[in-house]
């Protein structure tokens, strides 16, 4: 998955109308391979986002059911962020390993 693209289900509070928009422009680029489409390609791209963002406000709000409680916001992006700095340390390792031999 496109690290830009975020989960959106079963939080608290629920995910915004911005969210998912912006989680739907971004998967709009990543299938389509650009970031800004062609003058002659807009109004697909344009359409595409707004079904995309139709289709998942109705996924998440209206037909999933969880079992798990909701996630909170703040622990989330601090498991991101851990995360992230576990996967910079490895490739730092890798470089200069790399380097050294």
């Amino acid at each position: 998955m496109c690290r830009n693209i975020r989960l959106l289900f079963n939080f608290e509070p629920p995910a915004t109308d911005d969210e998912i928009q912006a989680a739907a422009l971004q998967y709009v680029r990543k299938v389509s391979g650009t970031v800004k489409p062609a003058a002659m390609n807009q109004a697909a791209f344009d359409r595409a986002v707004a079904e995309i963002t139709e289709i998942t406000t109705r996924l998440v709000r209206e037909q999933l059911v969880a079992k798990a409680p909701p996630r909170d916001r703040e622990t989330e992006a601090a498991r991101a962020k851990q995360r992230g700095q576990k996967r910079e340390e490895r490739m730092r390792v890798k470089i200069l390993g790399e380097w050294k031999e």
